[in-house]
């Protein structure tokens, strides 16, 4: 196994692109500032569907369990790295925090607060990112292999990390397993393909846009793309009673992953792969007719991947797994990058914090 090195946190520079603010707010105003709740009638698949008794597994910084819309669920998790004695249910930087309300925010009392696109399923935080102390992509494969060993059904990956073998083997290992591993396609501000684990075949690689659709300019693309979904100015939970908002396809990953909880709540039996292409088969298409590297089969459509009749495909030509990834030739190898609030710098194997937190 590759050692793993601890490298200080790193300040975002001036010319660091701001992509998330934590700001104090009523919790009544936050539903309105969800427009992606809205964009994907959200309210219209939940009444079918509420992801009841899928368990989410969230790679990520943690979740702070105390948080009101996430108290009632999030179950007890586990940490990874150094001082990993946690249970994961606390979050020193608020990433995972907020990819947790995204799928699974219960709002609070009136209607106010975070409502998640799954809010009966439940969260199990990975914690295998530390904001003080980095990290390695090694972190990462184990937990996406205790993750399975703990039954999710979902595995929500919104980063992006080197090209290790051990992810690579972690990730096969569980879409074998029948988890839909669900994955950030990458931020232009780290690279501008598709990032990995995002590249490996039968991952939901997942791209983002805007308020009109559009293919998001935050969000990279590839022929790997699968899906697309909302990604600029969204609003969730974050650490220490703050609420953020930011861009990134960290969101779009964690919406998706919320969709597919839905699914998996629906139709309990149809495999993983069977979920995926349902929600190939139903995304609503954009940009250049069929698949495109900006849209992937087009953005995901909540509602009809829960009510279409779609063949299994025994029955009707596959949609086919994601395609292989490009050579590798001429990229930068990089370490554990958080595609979303806050972004990793370069560095092989290694993992270091950039902020980008602003108002």
């Amino acid at each position: 196994m590759r050692p793993i090195t601890r490298i200080a946190m790193v300040v975002a520079s001036s010319t660091a692109l701001m992509l998330a603010s934590s700001f104090s707010a009523e919790a009544d105003q936050i539903r309105d500032r969800q427009w992606h709740i809205a964009a994907l009638d959200i309210p219209a698949a939940q009444s079918l569907s509420q992801g009841e008794g899928v368990l989410v597994a969230v790679a990520d910084t943690g979740v702070d369990a105390s948080r009101g819309e996430l108290a009632a669920a999030v179950v007890p998790g586990k940490e990874f790295g150094e001082q990993a004695n946690g249970d994961g249910r606390t979050d020193t930087d608020g990433h995972g925090t907020a990819m947790a309300g995204l799928i699974a925010g219960r709002g609070l009392a009136g209607g106010s607060g975070v409502l998640g696109v799954a809010p009966k399923a439940q969260i199990l935080p990975v914690r295998t990112v530390r904001s003080e102390f980095g990290g390695s992509p090694v972190n990462l494969a184990a937990g996406i292999e205790w993750a399975v060993s703990q039954k999710a059904q979902v595995i929500c990956i919104a980063a992006g990390t080197s090209e290790y073998p051990e992810v690579r083997r972690a990730v096969e290992a569980a879409i074998a397993a029948d988890a839909v591993v669900v994955a950030s396609a990458g931020n232009t501000t780290t690279a501008k393909q598709v990032a990995f684990p995002a590249t490996i075949p039968g991952v939901v690689a997942v791209a983002g846009t805007d308020k009109s659709g559009d293919h998001a300019p935050i969000s990279a693309a590839g022929p790997e793309v699968t899906l697309a979904a909302p990604a600029v100015d969204i609003v969730s939970t974050g650490a220490f009673e703050k609420y953020v908002t930011g861009d990134g396809t960290s969101n779009s990953a964690a919406i998706v992953a919320g969709v597919v909880a839905l699914v998996r709540a629906k139709y309990p039996h149809l495999p993983a792969a069977e979920v995926v292409r349902r929600l190939t088969a139903t995304a609503t298409d954009r940009g250049k007719p069929g698949r495109d590297e900006e849209y992937g089969y087009g953005i995901v459509n909540p509602v009809a991947a829960l009510t279409a009749t779609v063949l299994p495909s025994s029955q009707a030509a596959s949609v086919g797994p994601s395609p292989s990834p490009p050579p590798s030739q001429g990229r930068s190898p990089v370490g554990w990058v958080i595609v979303g609030g806050s972004v990793v710098l370069a560095g092989v194997g290694l993992l270091a914090w950039r902020r980008r937190r602003g108002r």
